[in-house]
């Protein structure tokens, strides 16, 4: 791979990274704020990304907490947020404070990590109501963003709000530093995405799809807002900001003028390929990797031709946005397989005992798919369960998939038990990998549909879907009762196998934490968080939370203990039906009917929870901590 400037300067030597200035309309700095992630990720006291570093595989190397002791977890603290809906993501933890998110109205709130009962700071942005009535799959967010600053700043937190506009906090008082628009509501666009920090970028996607919104994902200067690059999904290869060598190691996956061509007309410009999902990132390769969402409108007979670059996995060059490859999973898609699930770096060797740089990515379309991410050769795409059948098998030589044609959704044709429905065997869940058992732990949905079209016009800001949708809990689930609609497993990316695969009452929503003491956790919609031992799938310990979950756990360490934390707030798409009371099973997008069941099991609620052996904590430790005295600050 050719060498940019970006990676020449990463292999110089320190003092010419201390002297070097980059001249241009990029402002570019020395790498630094990399290395302080990195430096900060390493620490077992941090959490400073969803993922926990680059490599987003929500792994701990923690070991204190482990199989033969996890039973005595008990609660140690709890913050309520004071607000309802799905609370999607994670905290962060940087340097013994704890930042925590909330849905819309997207507060943010600091907490003292030595005395968690009191609040450092909070920042309650005014946005426009108006934001509610366009998002999608209820009004969550799905994280913040760290950057740790440098000699002329201190350091930032950036969040996203319902919408449209991303902010930058100053993370010592929390008050705003800047703010920019990313996104118009008017047209139905909303930012639900975690920001993610390069160097001295932030990055942030784009919502909206089912509303005709064209997709794109933005890198903004982290001191004053200033945009550096947009590269969007769909339309004229200078504005997908594709590289001169764009897919020139796998040309069979497409290369120049698809990003129109493969649409008919104008329909490029209203469709979809969003991005509100996760980005992973490496350093040495200067590449971070995202995927494209679902093309708009839902009826495919709307849109003939292949919808090129929605549902893509890309592969880009930080620096300047450029797009070195991408990956179309599901052309010319059929069945919202919106494609912005996570994507896992690992470094494994291939079937042929090659030592590879990899990504693996457990797609809606129910394929887990995995390849070189220095180039995008597809290495390998399983069935995520044996029952999906939309898809006979994906050619690895072609990378197309090859479909059942009795599972399409064309029109004056209801398709029927379709598997995976549009919910998808994997959605916004960040799950994890194991690197000492070669292991992805994925949290599943277990959920199939039935899919009928109808035509119907855009209108700017309204929905632009075209699909009645009844959806119900796959083959392996009680269908007569409602039930059965998740799965947890654990998948060898080289071999294609299970290692274990376990049933769930509901759907495993917001995903899974490994760690080195052989644990993986995981939060339930009907309220509990779970930990099973990582070799065998044996469930070792579980606890009822206030409300379901469709965030994922973290783990960090402080004053030398070990604490295990994850977000209560049950919503999103999946608790669409019980957050906003709705009754007709297709209402939702379908989710309606699918989770009818689950306000029987649990209720709105919005906090964290944070576990410890013993339930110690600080409070533990000093009851007297945090009491009242005279000579106190009022």
């Amino acid at each position: 791979m050719k060498m940019t400037l970006r990676k020449a300067m990463l292999r110089a030597s320190p003092l010419t990274l201390l002297s070097a200035v980059v001249v241009g309309t990029l402002g570019l700095q020395p790498a630094q704020a990399n290395d302080k992630l990195i430096e900060l990720a390493e620490d077992p006291a941090n959490w400073v990304m969803p993922g926990r570093d680059y490599d987003e595989r929500n792994y701990s190397v923690m070991d204190e907490i482990n199989k033969e002791n996890v039973g005595s977890l008990r609660p140690a603290w709890s913050f309520s947020t004071g607000v309802l809906h799905g609370h999607e993501g994670t905290p962060l933890v940087v340097d013994g404070k704890m930042y925590v998110h909330t849905p819309f109205p997207n507060t943010v709130f600091a907490l003292d990590l030595d005395d968690p009962g009191r609040i450092l700071w909070q920042n309650k942005p005014q946005q426009d109501p108006t934001a509610r009535t366009v998002a999608c799959c209820d009004v969550v967010n799905r994280g913040l963003a760290y950057w740790p600053g440098d000699d002329d700043m201190g350091p930032l937190i950036f969040r996203t709000q319902l919408d449209g506009h991303i902010a930058a906090l100053d993370a010592e008082t929390g008050k705003t530093v800047w703010m920019m628009e990313n996104a118009d509501i008017r047209v139905g666009a909303t930012l639900t995405i975690a920001p993610y920090i390069i160097r001295d970028m932030v990055i942030v996607g784009s919502s909206g799809a089912e509303l005709g919104v064209r997709g794109y994902v933005t890198a903004y200067d982290v001191k004053t807002g200033e945009k550096r690059w947009r590269a969007y999904a769909t339309g004229p290869d200078e504005e997908l900001l594709l590289a001169e060598d764009f897919n020139e190691p796998n040309p069979h996956y497409g290369q120049f003028n698809l990003g129109t061509e493969t649409w008919e007309g104008d329909a490029w410009k209203i469709g979809g390929g969003t991005n509100w999902g996760w980005y992973a990132y490496d350093p040495d390769e200067d590449m971070f990797y995202y995927g494209s969402g679902n093309p708009s409108p839902w009826n495919e007979t709307m849109r003939p031709g292949d919808n090129k670059w929605t549902m893509a996995i890309w592969g880009r060059d930080a620096e300047t946005g450029e797009a070195k490859f991408a990956y179309q999973k599901t052309p010319h898609d059929e069945w919202d397989y919106a494609g912005v699930n996570v994507m896992m770096l690992s470094e494994q060797e291939d079937a042929e005992g090659n030592t590879r740089k990899l990504l693996t990515h457990p797609d809606r379309n129910g394929i887990i798919y995995t390849l070189d991410r220095t180039n995008g050769d597809l290495i390998s795409a399983d069935k995520m369960d044996d029952t999906v059948n939309w898809v006979k098998e994906v050619q690895l030589d072609t990378g197309l998939p090859v479909r059942d044609p009795e599972f399409g959704t064309r029109m004056d044709h209801k398709a029927r038990d379709i598997c995976p429905g549009a919910m998808g065997y994997h959605n916004q869940g960040h799950d994890s990998y194991d690197p000492d058992r070669k292991l992805f732990m994925l949290g599943i949905n277990h959920i199939c549909m039935d899919w009928e079209p109808f035509m119907l016009p855009y209108r700017a800001g309204q929905y632009f879907v075209g699909a009645t949708l009844n959806m119900y809990p796959g083959p392996k689930g009680d269908r007569q009762n409602g039930l059965g609609l998740g799965q947890i497993k654990a998948y060898n990316a080289i071999s294609g196998e299970m290692a274990w695969e376990k049933m769930e009452r509901f759907a495993v929503w917001g995903g899974t934490m490994a760690t080195a003491g052989g644990l993986t956790f995981y939060g339930t919609l009907d309220g509990f968080i779970k930990a099973r031992d990582s070799d065998t799938g044996e469930l070792l310990w579980k606890y009822k939370l206030p409300s379901g979950v469709v965030g994922h756990p973290m783990t960090y360490t402080h004053d030398d203990r070990q604490y295990v934390a994850i977000y209560y707030g049950v919503g999103g798409w999946a608790g669409v039906g019980l957050v906003f009371d709705l009754e007709d099973p297709t209402a939702g997008l379908g989710a309606v009917g699918a989770f009818r069941r689950l306000q029987e099991f649990t209720q709105m609620g919005g906090g964290v929870m944070v576990f410890s052996l013993d339930g110690e904590s600080p409070y533990t430790d000093d009851v007297n901590l945090g009491e009242y005295a005279d000579d106190d600050e009022a």
